[in-house]
This record gives C-alpha cells, sequence and structure tokens, in this order.
C-alpha cells in the first residue's frame, strides 16, 4: 500500500486541527438549537465520527448511502440515492457531512432534494473542497481545507474500496488508476 501514495497531503495531526475548528465554529452556529448531522456513506464516516464528537450540542445522526462514482475516479454525473433518510427534517436544521467537493454534481443534486423537504435550514460541511474541478455552483457553509486537483484517499475517501483506514490524506499515486 505505500508504494501507492504518491504524498502525504494533510497530516492527521492537521485534520484533528482542522475538525476541531470546524466543531467549535458549528456549536456557535446552532447553540440552543436542535440539530440533525447527516453522514454521507461510505467516504464521510471517519470525518463524521471525529467532527460530532467536536460539536458540543445534542446532535441526532442520519445517513445517506448517495452513489456517483462507482470504481472510477471520475464522477458518472448521474447521482443516485441508494439509502435515503431515516429523520423527518420539515422544520429543523440539517447539517450534511461530505468528505469532499469537487465537481459539486452530488452535493448540489442532494441539496436540491433535501431543500423540498422544507428544513428550517440546510447546511454543509465538507472537509475538502477541490474549487478546481468545480462543474455547478455551490457553496459551502463549512470548509476544512481547499486541496489542489489531485486524487486523494485516507480518512474515508477510497480508490475502488480501497485506502479508506489510512489516518492521513495522501495523493494516490496515478501508477495505481491509470493503466
Amino acid at each position: 500500500m505505500c508504494n501507492d501514495i504518491e504524498k502525504v497531503l494533510i497530516p492527521k495531526e492537521e485534520i484533528a486541527t482542522i475538525v476541531k475548528n470546524l466543531g467549535e465554529q458549528i456549536t456557535k452556529d446552532f447553540l440552543g438549537e436542535e440539530l440533525i448531522v447527516v453522514c454521507i456513506l461510505k467516504g464521510s464516516c471517519i470525518f463524521f465520527s471525529d467532527l460530532v464528537r467536536e460539536i458540543k450540542l445534542d446532535v441526532k445522526f442520519d445517513f445517506m448511502v448517495l452513489s456517483s462514482y462507482g470504481n472510477s475516479t471520475t464522477s458518472s454525473k448521474d447521482v443516485k440515492i441508494i439509502k435515503d433518510l431515516s429523520e423527518n427534517i420539515k422544520g429543523k436544521n440539517v447539517l450534511i457531512v461530505e468528505d469532499i467537493i469537487d465537481s459539486g454534481r452530488t452535493i448540489k443534486s442532494l441539496t436540491e432534494l433535501l431543500m423540498v423537504r422544507e428544513p428550517k435550514c440546510l447546511k454543509v460541511v465538507t472537509m475538502l473542497d477541490k474549487p478546481e474541478r468545480r462543474e455547478v455552483d455551490i457553496v459551502t457553509d463549512y470548509n476544512g481545507k481547499v486541496i489542489p486537483d489531485e486524487f486523494v484517499i485516507g480518512y474515508g475517501l477510497d480508490y475502488a474500496q480501497n485506502y479508506r483506514n489510512l489516518k492521513d490524506i495522501c495523493v494516490l499515486s496515478p501508477s495505481v488508476y491509470i493503466k
């Protein structure tokens, strides 16, 4: 696996600082409010777990599974909902937790879908943002770190379901996916 890593982009210590700062800001913004935190599986599960422990509020958890990548390094541009929310979000504060936003298509489709359900407010937090790859107009409310247009793995991010368990966010060597 080490031969597959081109470089460490964000070491685990920096990740912890980013997550702590995001949790503090979210706590301030929703102080005294009820909050449903939605994890977008599978990629966001590690970020979600760390983030909710830094949010000093009573929060409810919910989970969604979306698909747009499959085993590819590029989005199919066809976002599918595999598992929908269990919780009714009408009139409630909702925070979507996403691992990475690049083209913006997935999160744009998701926010449009959830806004129809009439939440009190709908916000998005992402660990990573790749604005160079943006294909649609999307603004996130909380951004962990802007990164360059490189294929990243680790801290929940994968390539063909591998590498999610790496503690650092790393750049995958192109030799792994360019054949």
